[in-house]
């Protein structure tokens, strides 16, 4: 049986949170459907916090 992908939420959550550690602006949210948006923008939100309180790239 092949491997499911991970769940789409998680995923946008993940890319969001990469986009927030990098320093991208939420302007460049990707999703239009408002689940995945708001994930993204979530996990945007917890990269720019992580990366205002010097917490380091892993």
């Amino acid at each position: 049986m092949k491997r499911q992908k991970r769940d789409r939420l998680e995923r946008a959550f993940a890319k969001g949170f990469q986009a927030g550690m990098c320093g991208r602006s939420k302007e460049n949210c990707p999703y239009l459907n408002p689940d995945p948006r708001s994930q993204w923008l979530g996990g945007w939100r917890q990269g720019v916090d992580d990366r205002l309180n010097g917490i380091p790239i892993k």
